[in-house]
């Protein structure tokens, strides 16, 4: 009998297994792969060092930060180039414009009555009506549509793969919202939360490792040791007289305890045969599709500096692309001497890409990205991955929904969940997010 059972070895499972044996539990985490961290992947090819998945970890808080050192990892970790502030986003005129106070205010991105209107949000009354609000009715009300359409929903759909039209605020950006909550507007709201700040607090950071954020998974995985199964694909679950029981072929496992720490459809499809109400819930959450592609080139191919982040391509520009990412100038040794590699993202919620190939997308996204970057030629190096479910989408009934897991859940004695279809999808939230269940009491009876 197992003390703990964990199903799913992504970062969510991982960290919630070594928060688990800090605490002196004894969890034993099965994972389907050959390899551990879902898809916190890596890889070095020809010189270039792509993430397959996500690119970057967000440092802050504390949590985070000390986990790192724990797993002294500290030595590995690589901080992004300064010039990662800066931010471009791509606007009426096909032009890639930094965000900044300049292009707010100097026209280049928002009209003079949608610079207006964004400068009129301290007077706008807060929303008084219960109930989901979507991040477009929200940032619509607040900010304008301009604000929306040249901002915030190039954001959502870069970041989130997502439809602001469709997406809750409270759910996705629960800080945003908590900003009108408590100030009354999104201005008065960060000057509050900017003076409850604690002095002293150290600065966030955005960095990855030296090898990609592969890393951290592969770190963490090597830390528990014989605690992480890999290619034990789960066949069956059962319950029975308090015991959980969890096949993958001719092997069985048995505990009180079972944390599914998996995309929510996968943790339905296993609870379907226990509980059909519970199984559709987690089967609903929306999943869209994302292709991660990497282009490399010759510097002298691209005329754009490259000085920043990345560009944001808001949807109203009607391209398939949401945005890339300047890899090689983000993170140091990405790319070969006097070459650089681009990360373009396609697809998401707002453009379905299911059945298209990876041959497509590259020159979907290369012929839609040159004129806006100066980019000639053919790449010298190209691949792409194609996520077919890529990021739980906090949807308007998302909250409601969970709410609903959380009440079949407590009807299975032992059963938890732990993964980013529930507060935040963002490595660093899941991080958390683990270690706070491993604090809790109230799983343990």
């Amino acid at each position: 009998m197992e003390e703990v059972l964990i199903i799913g070895g992504g970062i969510s499972g991982l960290a919630t297994a070594y928060f688990l044996r800090e605490r002196g539990w004894s969890p034993l985490l099965l994972e389907a792969a050959a390899t551990p961290g879902g898809n916190l992947q890596s890889r070095r090819e020809d010189g270039f060092l792509r993430d397959l998945g996500p690119n970057s970890l967000m440092l802050k808080g504390r949590i985070v930060p000390e986990w790192l050192r724990a797993l002294r990892l500290e030595s590995a970790i690589v901080e992004a180039n300064p010039l990662a502030k800066r931010r471009y986003i791509l606007n009426r005129h096909r032009q890639p414009v930094a965000l900044g106070p300049g292009a707010l205010l100097g026209g280049r991105l928002l009209s003079l009555r949608g610079r207006l209107r964004l400068l009129g949000e301290p007077f706008q009354a807060r929303r008084t009506a219960d109930g989901a609000e979507s991040i477009a009715g929200f940032v619509r009300r607040r900010l304008g549509n301009e604000a929306l359409t040249w901002l915030v929903d190039p954001f959502v759909s870069g970041v989130f793969a997502g439809d602001s039209a469709r997406l809750s605020v409270q759910a996705t950006l629960p800080r945003l919202a908590a900003l009108e909550r408590e100030g009354g507007s999104l201005l008065r709201g960060a000057w509050r939360a900017r003076k409850r700040k604690t002095p002293g607090a150290a600065a966030t950071r955005l960095i990855s490792f030296r090898d990609g954020l592969q890393t951290l998974p592969l770190t963490v995985a090597n830390r528990l040791g014989d605690s992480v199964r890999c290619n034990t694909p789960i066949d069956q679950l059962s319950y029975d007289d308090g015991v959980w029981q969890v096949r993958s072929g001719d092997s069985a496992w048995r505990s009180k305890r079972l944390i599914l720490a998996l995309p929510a459809g996968a943790a339905g499809d296993l609870l379907a045969p226990l509980d059909t109400t519970l199984a559709e819930d987690l089967r609903s959450i929306p999943y869209p599709p994302v292709g991660t592609l990497s282009l490399g080139l010759r510097r002298t191919q691209v005329q754009h500096p490259l000085d920043g982040f990345g560009m944001l391509i808001p949807r109203v520009m009607g391209l398939e692309t949401l945005g890339v990412l300047f890899s090689s100038t983000l993170f140091p040794e990405r790319a070969p001497a006097n070459q650089v590699l681009l990360t373009a993202f396609i697809g998401g919620s707002q453009n379905d890409i299911g059945g298209r190939d990876a041959s497509d997308l590259l020159e979907t996204a290369l012929r839609e990205i040159s004129p806006l970057l100066g980019i000639s030629g053919a790449p010298v190096f190209t691949r792409a991955r194609i996520w077919p479910r890529a990021i739980p989408q906090y949807d308007l009934e998302h909250l409601d929904r969970v709410r609903r897991i959380d009440t079949r859940r407590a009807r299975h004695p032992g059963l938890y969940f732990r993964a980013n279809w529930r507060d935040g999808v963002a490595l660093g939230d899941c991080i958390e997010q683990a270690y706070q269940f491993s604090q809790g009491e109230d799983w343990r009876h």
